[in-house]
């Protein structure tokens, strides 16, 4: 078994950096390229769309907190920490603060808190084994693993009860709204904006988007309808010629306006103590609809169909942080600042949700190794241990298939972006 296999197996099976006291604390020349490189990257972010910003460091935050959650229960419970590092990849720069090293690396995926002895394989120095993560009792254990999705979880109700407090809560005011428009479409080139809203198509009012899509299919390509639309409380009439779909799918052909439309939202003033409860409550919906996520994203058949351009569901296709950053535009000019957080919180809660899934590399995966060991510990005895050697191939396949989702989600943002 080569070297550089066993320590990227050590490295998934643990979660963090394989020997890592034998690695330098990083600085100098080289460290200041990689920290300005990746901090014209924020700025040339920043010029491109404010907002997609803003949603990129709400998400940096969220990562930072997560692994904070991982740190801090660690170190309450008595485990030894060696390495708090934001990203992935190559040191670019760190230092160490008692046995603890912290720092930054090249690759802006993710983070990582680095806890001693998480498996039967993560060799700890015999004088360090109390404090291992594998020999704390099965509640600490728990805690420390599923810190980081309770972090995630209470981010979101933060930043749900913020928006709730100060802007309302969002409500469907029962009108049509065009989300946005695609740049050289009929409805671009009549003069349709993003933010515009729907008051009759033909003499008709729609009742949901899904109504005012099916009364445009309706026609034929190069059909002309009359769209009365209310723009910031002015009312304007638009006479627009259709065109043919022409992304693939189902409605390939079809006639096409070329916008996106979904139901007007508004905020509903409440009270703090309003705020509070439903920023909780509120949180029953999100995790449902994140769930159901997890599963139309991670199923194979939905992956083929967006690649073979037979499915254009944008619930179903694997996305990134790229595709994320494009809708944040949208969503920031529809919604605003409130917008925006609503959107970052229902992030977190699919990011939590996801990690806690029980195979290995996720936290889950730790978790449900910690409770098969307090399921098959018998009392009065040695605490079972797991082989996690036999788990590898399990965890190897998952990163096959995460590294295939990434790419393939990347591939799409690009190619196909969600508009």
């Amino acid at each position: 078994m080569s070297d550089t296999y066993t320590k990227f197996r050590n490295e998934v099976m643990a979660g963090g950096a394989d020997n890592p006291d034998l690695e330098p604390t990083a600085g100098g020349p080289t460290a200041l390229l990689g920290m300005g490189i990746l901090g014209l990257l924020l700025v040339a972010l920043y010029m491109w769309s404010p907002w997609a910003f803003l949603l990129v460091i709400g998400l940096l935050i969220s990562i930072f907190l997560h692994e904070l959650g991982h740190f801090s229960t660690a170190r309450w419970t008595g485990m030894k920490v060696t390495q708090f590092f934001l990203f992935m990849g190559p040191k670019l720069w760190s230092f160490r603060r008692g046995e603890t090293e912290y720092g930054v690396r090249a690759y802006p995926l993710g983070a990582f808190v680095r806890i001693i002895g998480m498996n039967n394989l993560d060799e700890v120095d015999p004088a360090d084994e109390s404090r291992a993560y594998r020999n704390k009792s099965y509640p600490r254990r728990m805690l420390v693993i599923t810190a980081g999705s309770i972090m995630h979880i209470l981010i979101a109700i933060v930043l749900i009860f913020s928006v709730y407090a100060v802007n309302g809560r969002r409500v469907e005011t029962g009108r049509v709204g065009i989300g946005s428009v695609v740049v050289g479409q009929p409805a671009e080139q009549a003069g349709v904006e993003a933010g515009d809203i729907i008051v009759s198509i033909n003499g008709i009012t729609p009742a949901t988007p899904d109504a005012f899509v099916d009364e445009i299919r309706a026609h034929s390509p190069g059909d002309s309808v009359v769209l009365v639309i209310d723009r910031d409380g002015q009312t304007l009439t638009k006479e627009v010629g259709l065109g043919a779909n022409p992304n693939p799918g189902e409605a390939f052909g079809k006639a096409f306006l070329g916008v996106a439309s979904g139901n007007e939202v508004g905020w509903n003033n409440q009270s703090i103590l309003s705020a509070a409860r439903d920023s909780v409550f509120d949180l029953g919906p999100i995790m449902w609809q994140s769930m159901g996520g997890v599963v139309k994203v991670l199923n194979p058949v939905n992956i083929l169909g967006h690649l073979a351009g037979t499915n254009d569901d944008p619930n179903t296709r694997p996305t990134t942080v790229v595709g994320i950053s494009q809708l944040s535009s949208t969503i920031g000019d529809e919604a605003g600042l409130g917008g925006l957080l609503l959107t970052l919180a229902a992030i977190n809660v699919f990011v939590g949700l996801l990690n806690m899934f029980p195979v290995l590399p996720f936290d889950g995966g730790h978790a449900a190794i910690a409770t098969y060991e307090r399921l098959r510990t018998r009392r009065g005895q040695e605490p079972y241990r797991a082989d996690i050697a036999k788990m590898v191939p399990v965890a190897m396949t998952m990163m096959v298939v995460l590294g295939l989702l990434f790419f393939t989600g990347l591939y799409l943002d690009v190619v196909k972006p969600v508009r």
